[in-house]
């Protein structure tokens, strides 16, 4: 008897699946559309790292190139990436050298900010960043980006 009661609940529980299955089957589908981000990059990591040094150039390319709007905002160690010697020196694992990254970068049009205070700190001056058309930045224009992006990835 028990047993005929729960073959009866099986076959129930399978039926009722069955047609929840069809129906969502018959419903239409509903294509998510491709909204462009504006997506700031934050990173800290330099030279000492030359893989995670090389992520936010790699990833805002890519995120570029995807058709979103990127912006990147160098602090401490990796300010020294802004220097070209450093740039062509840093080969990232799996990776051609950074400093390719940042062509590439640089042709996306991919603003890049350079701390002010790291830079001054670790003496980068204003002709390191103009070989990538880098800015420094300060903590208002770092304020600025994080209001202004819809997405901070921190890397």
């Amino acid at each position: 008897m028990q047993r005929r009661g729960m073959l009866s609940r099986l076959l129930t529980l399978s039926a009722l699946a069955g047609a929840a299955a069809a129906a969502s089957a018959n419903e239409p589908k509903i294509e998510a559309t491709k909204k462009p981000l504006k997506i700031m990059m934050k990173s800290a990591w330099g030279s000492d790292d030359p893989t995670k040094a090389a992520f936010p150039f790699l990833h805002g390319h890519a995120l570029a190139e995807a058709g979103h709007e990127v912006q990147i905002f160098l602090l401490g160690e990796a300010v020294g990436l802004m220097r070209a010697a450093t740039a062509k020196a840093v080969v990232p694992v799996g990776w051609p050298p950074l400093s390719e990254a940042l062509e590439k970068v640089v042709a996306q049009k991919i603003q890049i900010y350079a701390c002010g205070a790291c830079s001054r700190a670790r003496g980068i001056v204003e002709s390191d960043l103009t070989n990538w058309n880098a800015k420094f930045g300060n903590p208002t224009i770092f304020v600025s980006l994080v209001e202004w992006a819809d997405r901070v990835i921190t890397e």
